[in-house]
């Protein structure tokens, strides 16, 4: 590894400013399009990076995050992109979440850095303002970070700082990519003129985007034992994952409870009672179980977990039960998933490649997202 290190450096003491602005106009040129910014404003920012990397020229930082595509971008296409462009490089690794979490309490636990950087859920946020062990960002960009901040970013740029800024008001992440959890479904089927007939037919109302569960867990009976098939493909009307991995925590917490009517209402996640059933004082939270003033074992908690097993059981495909999470999610490209009620948008990429069944031969999908309902 010293000498692997020496190298680096040695490598880095011999590249030029020119070298930067090369390797920076290729990138701009044809990966970093399209882009709010002209080429030429693109091209003042890589300048930028180029002089303020010059001290680092040659170090290596490294990275981790869950395995998801935009990470998979990140870590194949813009860790290299920085690495050519600055001279600085970028070891970005991919692993599981429940991964990531277990390196993140080996690093917390024995003090011996793993990493450099983290890309975790802002979930962490409590965790990362109360343990003192994370740089505050903010306190960075402001202080020993601000000759190497880049002076045109923008904060209000990013969507969802308000998750990712702990209770003492400082900003330890950056919000590099979220997920929505969304209803998914094929819009093609559901605007069949034969399948709408049959539908109100047996319902009484017509075939579209559910408003409640109920509604749902009509077009979920409706698909898996009334239609059967579609152009000669078995086909379910719901999709869902149920294998013991650390994803199947998050099923319930992130936020299939709250979805059933869990938790209060109330800003910003339910007061006293927050969207995981937990009651809160302050910032602290002080019980969960019914008896302790939570809602984890609730009404709606026991008719959350009871219709994810039914549906699970009734209405999804037979392999659905063993997979986890990252294993379901681009079940529905397949095309023979009618609808799913939790859906994440972290598969859109996978749901819109060219020749894929749910791929109209235009580029266009066949399917649609909607509100959870």
């Amino acid at each position: 590894m010293a000498g692997s290190a020496a190298a680096a450096l040695v490598l880095g003491s011999r590249r030029s400013y020119g070298q930067g602005i090369e390797a920076a106009r290729k990138w701009v040129d044809n990966e970093f399009q399209p882009s709010t910014l002209s080429k030429e404003a693109q091209m003042r920012e890589m300048e930028w990076f180029i002089a303020a990397a010059k001290p680092f020229t040659g170090i290596e930082v490294s990275v981790v995050s869950e395995t998801l595509t935009t990470h998979e971008y990140e870590s194949r296409t813009l860790a290299q992109a920085f690495t050519e462009i600055t001279g600085i490089r970028v070891k970005h690794d991919l692993a599981q979440e429940g991964d990531v979490v277990e390196k993140i309490q080996t690093e917390m636990q024995s003090g011996r850095r793993l990493y450099d950087m983290w890309i975790n859920d802002s979930d962490f946020i409590g965790t990362h303002s109360r343990y003192n062990q994370a740089v505050p960002l903010s306190d960075f960009m402001t202080g020993e970070g601000r000759a190497v901040t880049n002076p045109s970013l923008d904060l209000e740029d990013f969507i969802g700082l308000s998750f990712t800024t702990g209770p003492d008001k400082k900003l330890y992440q950056l919000p590099t990519q979220q997920f929505a959890n969304l209803y998914w479904f094929r819009y093609d089927w559901f605007t069949r003129p034969a399948f709408k007939t049959a539908f109100r037919t047996k319902y009484g109302y017509d075939l579209g985007v559910p408003t409640n569960w109920s509604a749902y867990e009509d077009i979920a009976e409706f698909f898996t034992n009334e239609v059967k098939e579609v152009d000669g493909v078995r086909v379910y009307g719901h999709m869902d994952y149920g294998k013991k991995d650390p994803s199947l925590g998050w099923r319930f917490t992130d936020a299939w409870l709250s979805m059933a009517g869990n938790g209060d209402k109330g800003l910003p996640n339910g007061l006293p009672v927050d969207e995981w059933g937990i009651r809160m004082e302050g910032c602290r939270s002080v019980g969960s179980d019914i008896a302790r003033g939570g809602d984890t074992n609730g009404p709606a908690a026991v008719y959350a977990i009871t219709k994810y097993l039914e549906w699970l059981k009734k209405y999804a495909p037979p392999q659905a039960p063993g997979m986890t999470f990252s294993e379901s999610g681009p079940v529905p490209s397949q095309g023979n998933i009618a609808q799913q009620i939790f859906w994440y948008t972290a598969f859109t990429a996978d749901m819109v490649k060219p020749g894929l069944a749910v791929m109209n031969a235009d580029g266009t999908p066949k399917w649609r997202m909607a509100p959870s309902p």
